[in-house]
C-alpha cells in the first residue's frame, strides 16, 4: 500500500501541518487573551472575549490530534520530549486548563471584582502558554541533551536559556500581532478604534523580536541557515514572510481587515515552515553527539503503522476541514452581544 511514498517524510508534512493549524487558529484566541487587559470597559472586555468564543476550544483539537500523530508517527520522540520537557509539558496543560475556567466563570457572577480576577487569569495564562510554546520551540531549535538511550537528560531549569526565551517572547509578540488584527476583523465603533491603533504597535514588537530572534539563530544556530546556503531558493519564503508582514499595515489602513489577518497567518505559516526546513529530517536534535538525535526514521513507527495512520487521515481529514470551515462560516462577521454570550 502506497507503494513509492516516503511516509516518513509525510508524517512529518502533516504533524507540521496540524501544528501550523494550531498556531494559526488558537494563535488568535492567545492574542485576544494577550491583549484583555488593555480593555478597560468590562462591556468592551465582553465582546473581546466572545469574539472568540464560538472557536477557542475548537481550535484546541489541532494540537490534541498533532500531539495524537506525534505520539503514533514517532512515539521515541513523543517520550523523549515528554519526559525531558516533563514540567514544562504539565505547565502548558495547568495554564491552557485555567484559561479554559477563566473564560467560562467569569461570567458567572454579576460582580465587577470576580470578572476582574478571571481577566487577569485570562490574560496571563494567554501570555504563558504563548511563551512556553516559544521556550519549547526554542529549546527544539539549539538542540537538546538526547543519550543514546534516546533519554533527555536536562532539568526543566536547563530550558530556560536565553535563546530560548528570546524565541518565547517572539512568540507571544507574534500572537499578539494576530490577535490584534483579528479583533479589528471581529468589532466595530469606539473598541475597533482603539484595536486599530494597537496593531502597528504590536507588528512593531514582533518584527523587533523576530529581527533579533533572526541575528540570535545565525550566531548560535548556524546549521538552521545552512540548509538555506546549500538550498538558496526556500530564501524565498523568509522574503514573502517579510512582505506578509509589511502587508498588514497596508490592509488595515484601507479597511481591508481579513487580507491583514491572511498575511498574519502566512506569517505564522511562513515561520513554521523555515522551523521545519531548517531541523528536518530531525525531530529532536542532539547536542550530545548528532549520531544519537531522533529523526523521522530511527524514531518511527513501522511502516504498516505509518500506512494505516495515513488511511485515517485521509478519511479524517476532510471531516476536520469541514467542522472548522462551518464553524468559521456561521459565526462570521462582528460581534454582538445576546443573553447567551460570555
Amino acid at each position: 500500500m502506497y507503494e513509492g511514498l516516503d511516509l516518513n517524510v509525510t508524517w512529518f508534512v502533516l504533524i507540521g501541518v496540524l501544528l501550523t493549524g494550531y498556531a494559526i487558529l488558537d494563535g488568535f484566541d492567545l492574542g485576544v487573551g494577550s491583549l484583555h487587559l488593555l480593555i478597560k470597559n468590562d462591556i468592551d472586555r465582553r465582546i473581546a472575549l466572545n469574539s472568540i468564543g464560538p472557536f477557542w476550544d475548537g481550535n484546541e483539537v489541532w494540537l490534541v490530534t498533532g500531539g495524537g500523530a506525534l505520539f503514533a508517527a514517532f512515539p521515541d520522540v513523543y517520550a523523549t520530549f515528554a519526559s525531558g520537557f516533563y514540567l514544562a509539558v504539565m505547565l502548558i496543560l495547568m495554564v491552557i486548563i485555567f484559561r479554559a475556567v477563566a473564560i467560562e466563570f467569569r461570567s458567572k457572577v454579576e460582580s465587577a471584582t470576580w470578572r476582574k480576577a478571571w481577566d487577569i487569569a485570562f490574560s496571563i495564562s494567554s501570555i504563558m502558554i504563548g511563551l512556553l510554546f516559544g521556550i519549547a520551540l526554542g529549546n527544539v531549535i539549539i538542540g537538546i541533551p538526547v543519550g543514546a538511550d534516546k533519554e533527555a537528560y536536562m532539568s526543566f531549569f536547563d530550558l530556560l536559556n536565553p535563546y530560548a526565551i528570546l524565541v518565547g517572547i517572539t512568540t507571544v509578540a507574534l500572537f499578539m500581532m494576530h490577535g490584534a488584527i483579528f479583533l479589528v476583523m471581529k468589532t466595530e465603533g469606539d473598541l475597533q478604534k482603539l484595536v486599530r491603533g494597537w496593531v502597528n504597535n504590536t507588528i512593531i514588537f514582533f518584527v523587533i523580536c523576530y529581527v533579533t530572534t533572526t541575528m540570535a539563530t545565525l550566531i548560535y544556530v548556524p546549521q538552521m541557515a545552512s540548509v538555506l546556503k546549500s538550498h538558496p531558493e526556500y530564501f524565498l519564503i523568509a522574503i514573502l514572510n517579510m512582505l506578509a508582514i509589511a502587508n498588514i499595515p497596508r490592509e488595515i489602513f484601507h479597511g481591508r481587515e481579513f487580507r491583514a489577518f491572511l498575511s498574519s497567518a502566512f506569517s505564522i505559516l511562513a515561520l513554521l515552515a523555515l522551523f521545519a526546513i531548517g531541523i528536518f529530517p530531525n525531530l529532536l536534535s542532539s547536542t550530545i553527539a548528532p549520531e544519537y538525535s531522533l529523526n523521522i526514521y530511527n524514531a518511527s513507527s513501522s511502516r504498516t503503522t505509518l500506512e494505516v495512520m495515513f488511511t485515517m487521515a485521509l478519511i479524517g481529514i476532510p471531516f476536520v476541514l469541514s467542522y472548522t470551515i462551518s464553524i468559521y462560516w456561521i459565526f462570521r462577521g462582528k460581534v454582538k452581544l445576546d443573553n447567551t454570550s460570555y
